[in-house]
């Protein structure tokens, strides 16, 4: 139930615990995992009595609708500031795209959404409370005008596969389990991530993904 739907729910005292709620749920997705993530656990982590996070959210159902809203806003607005920073001048746009995106990857809003799409799998009610906010995302946010403002790249369909093709690659990067040399490994892998996307942008005149 959205706190405007019960007016003693919308005080700015209620607003502000439910707020505190849904901050401490983001940073134990975050944090121990979506599953781990109980209500008791975030109401203990959001200094709340059993009764008190019951009156804010009566069921997990509740708590969780409430945080993918929550967890999204503060992703959409992460990245609404990332576009807004232009390049340093001599960058290349597309290249800072790949490394704001990267960084933004590695911020607890987009390390809890993971997590959830992660959990989501196997969680028929969290995956399909889940799914507006997914599509949001790739069609206001990252498959639209926020990140193409970031590389600065036009509509047509080669110019979205190179803005697909950073996003996913970064999303799988930032998620893959690298057991030896991960530094260098991941040095490389985002070097040719920002040289792939260069050349379906068709900027400057590479065309081997390998640098020497």
């Amino acid at each position: 139930m959205d706190a405007t739907s019960n007016p003693a729910k919308a005080t700015p005292k209620s607003l502000r615990t439910r707020a505190r709620i849904l901050d401490a749920a983001m940073s134990l997705f975050a944090e121990v995992g979506y599953h781990a993530a109980t209500n008791a656990v975030i109401a203990e982590a959001a200094n709340l009595t059993r009764g008190a996070m019951l009156y804010h959210f009566a069921t997990r159902e509740e708590l969780v609708e409430a945080a993918v809203a929550h967890i999204e806003l503060q992703r959409a607005r992460l990245l609404e500031q990332a576009g807004a920073a232009p390049p340093a001048p001599g960058v290349d746009a597309a290249e800072h795209a790949v490394d704001v995106y990267w960084a933004l990857l590695h911020e607890t809003p987009f390390v809890a959404f993971a997590e959830l799409e992660a959990a989501a799998r196997t969680d028929a009610m969290l995956r399909e409370r889940l799914a507006s906010a997914q599509n949001a995302f790739d069609h206001a946010q990252v498959g639209g005008d926020r990140f193409g403002a970031l590389v600065q790249a036009g509509a047509d369909p080669r110019f979205q596969a190179s803005r697909d093709l950073g996003r996913f690659m970064l999303e799988g990067l930032a998620r893959g389990s690298m057991t030896y040399d991960v530094e260098a490994r991941r040095e490389r892998l985002l070097a040719i991530v920002k040289r792939a996307v260069r050349v379906l942008n068709r900027k400057g005149d590479i065309q081997d993904l390998w640098g020497d």
